[in-house]
């Protein structure tokens, strides 16, 4: 699998320091890989359930637990920030959104969920420096709400992928007309694609 590497959206002049503290909090694609994050059974489905709960435009998360079965037990989704791209940042967010919808599973002694994050931006499939932060926030922020670290999805104008794995599709994309829930299986009658590369106010919450 070919891995493509694009600029950071969200670059800007810092400090020395502060960018070496930045790069520290990301996780780049061969990071990732080995880091044994556990395989979608059906990604579509997935991306396509979100999409229809959500909604995201560019610069939208939406991070969301499944449970042993892979069903969405429980979403939420949220506006970044215009700030540089900050793992820590990222982290801090994902696990206040995480506590607002789920309760944590701290006690149990192995995670029975698993989080995925889905990151609506502008660009290609193409790996970014804004990725790899919402990697190592991601990781992060299942490890402090006692979860499995599940994958993380960029859905671009151009689809979706699941990057690390070179799974994706042409739709849903950013643009995409909303689906109604319990519809997202339309999605499946279109034509996948392989990929060629692996306090923010909170906008919608979604539970079943």
């Amino acid at each position: 699998m070919t891995l493509g590497f694009a600029p950071s959206s969200a670059s800007s002049i810092a400090s020395p320091s502060g960018s070496a503290s930045r790069l520290a909090r990301m996780l780049e694609p061969a990071e990732w890989a080995a880091a044994g994050i556990p395989l979608l059974r059906s990604p579509r489905e997935v991306v396509g359930g979100l999409h229809a709960r959500h909604l995201p435009t560019p610069a939208t998360a939406v991070v969301a637990v499944l449970d042993h079965e892979e069903r969405i037990a429980a979403s939420a989704s949220f506006t970044r920030r215009s700030a540089p791209a900050d793992g820590w940042e990222f982290r801090n967010a994902l696990l206040a959104h995480l506590r607002r919808v789920i309760p944590h599973d701290l006690r149990r002694r192995t995670p029975v969920r698993t989080a995925v994050l889905l990151y609506c931006r502008e660009g290609d499939e193409r790996w970014t420096e804004e990725d790899g932060a919402w990697m190592w926030g991601l990781r992060d922020a299942c490890t402090l709400h006692g979860l499995r670290c599940g994958a993380y999805i960029t859905l671009t104008r151009g689809g979706w992928q699941v990057l690390g794995e070179g799974r994706g599709g042409r739709q849903p994309s950013f643009d995409s007309p909303p689906v109604p829930l319990g519809e997202e299986s339309a999605y499946d009658r279109l034509v996948p694609r392989i990929a060629s590369g692996a306090p923010e106010p909170l906008r919608r919450a979604a539970a079943r």
